[in-house]
């Protein structure tokens, strides 16, 4: 066990890695406070099979708003996809991008 420790890797955080923890916060915040500003609604198939909603469920439920909440979310996959490659401009325009439809969508 202790070899295993000792060979893996280290973790690598691109460059961008703090700015999209932190976008994806605000993101997370904004689809719960729409998903709890809604009030009751049915129970969909998927919660009585006891899945747990992810922030792109949510936001897919939440009509017109969560539109532009999954585009805040599509940006966020791509500045993590550019993050990964080393593409620092990249990875800036698209949080540029999910920063400015998070701020439309409020």
């Amino acid at each position: 066990m202790l070899i295993l420790l000792l060979t893996t890797p280290p973790g690598h955080a691109g460059p961008c890695e703090d700015s999209i923890v932190r976008v994806q916060a605000q993101a997370d915040a904004a689809i719960e406070k729409r998903a709890g500003a809604g009030g009751w609604q049915k129970e969909s198939l998927d919660a009585t099979r006891n899945y747990q909603p992810t922030p792109r469920s949510i936001a897919a439920s939440e009509g017109k708003y969560g539109r532009r909440l999954q585009r805040v979310l599509n940006a966020l996959d791509l500045a993590r996809a550019a993050d990964r490659a080393g593409d620092v401009a990249q990875c800036n325009a698209q949080l540029d991008k999910a920063t400015r439809a998070l701020a439309a969508a409020r």
